[in-house]
């Protein structure tokens, strides 16, 4: 195939990506967040900020990148924004590890009373109780993407009963993945209920008052996947009334306003959206960035693709 001769011009958010990138062969790396004039016109790979949100892509209209590559798996309003003529790539492989570690730390913080203790510890009170445990639980994920699985392989070993969930029935190497469309017979059984699904028209609005009024008594909501596939008005309900309890890396809306009662609620833990935002997220997206200058280098198609060139 025919080789692409002269340096790929590629544009990050941050000096940090700049200078990590710096060795990369066929590469020439600028810094550009997609705010004021673009440095240069002839751009080939367009990495943009993260958790910037959809609308900073109107600033690649005029340009023609040959892709533009972002930091995070969600690309939900991309496609409603993002110009005509680009080909756009999700960070798959990058956080599916530590948005898992953090599904499973909400499970055994809220199963285990650590914010009850932890405030104990604050006012210097020896609070001993028993506790919920992840051990011998049923627990069902929601979503059997790249989250869905990390979390499923980190849930077996602390013994629990796993029920797998996507948008279809079938069955895999690992035994039966049930349809969504069975969450009623399935979910007054489950201690735990996490979500690990992309948010679009099918998700969107996916927990609310009905199914929420058919989780079983004090069972535990786990959101890592996004706050739209919740309607948090009844999710709200439903705690004040002592039906579930909840533990949140993702809301709607985001951020959380200071006034919005989800913070003030005993039987909810609230973490930023942080799932997949530690210390593994930059080696993990530099080596993705490397992968893409390859393959453009070379003239082979990019990877992660989610959505092709469209005129």
């Amino acid at each position: 195939m025919p080789q692409h001769r002269r340096p790929l011009v590629v544009t990050v958010p941050t000096e940090e990506l700049r200078a990590a990138l710096a060795s990369a062969p066929g590469a020439e790396v600028v810094v550009w967040d997609l705010s004021g004039a673009p440095p240069r016109t002839d751009l080939d790979l367009v990495v943009p900020p993260y958790m910037a949100g959809p609308a900073v892509l109107t600033a690649l209209e005029g340009l023609r990148p040959r892709l533009v590559q972002s930091q995070s798996i969600g690309y939900e309003g991309v496609s409603a924004v993002l110009p005509a003529g680009l080909t756009f790539s999700n960070a798959a492989g990058v956080h599916e590890t530590s948005t898992a570690e953090l599904a499973i730390g909400l499970m055994i913080a809220s199963q285990r009373r650590l914010p009850a203790l932890t405030r104990a510890q604050a006012d210097h009170r020896w609070a001993h109780t028993g506790s919920l445990a992840l051990a011998d639980s049923r627990v069902i994920v929601i979503g059997q993407g790249g989250v869905g699985k990390a979390i499923v392989s980190r849930l077996r070993p602390f013994e629990v009963e796993i029920i797998r969930v996507a948008a279809s029935h079938r069955v895999d190497g690992d035994g039966v993945v049930s349809a969504v469309d069975e969450l009623p017979g399935l979910l007054p059984g489950a201690d735990i209920v996490t979500l690990a699904v992309p948010l679009n028209p099918n998700t969107a609005g996916l927990v609310d008052r009905e199914l929420l009024a058919l989780m079983k008594p004090g069972a535990l909501l786990v959101n890592v996947a996004r706050g739209g596939v919740v309607v948090t008005d009844d999710l709200v309900a439903a705690v004040r009334a002592g039906r579930v309890r909840a533990a949140l890396d993702v809301v709607d809306p985001e951020p959380l306003p200071p006034e919005h009662p989800l913070w003030g609620l005993d039987d909810v833990i609230l973490t930023p959206h942080v799932g997949g935002h530690t210390a593994a997220m930059l080696p993990r997206v530099v080596a993705l960035l490397r992968r893409q200058i390859d393959a453009l280098s070379a003239g082979e198609p990019p990877h992660n693709v989610v959505i092709p060139t469209r005129a």
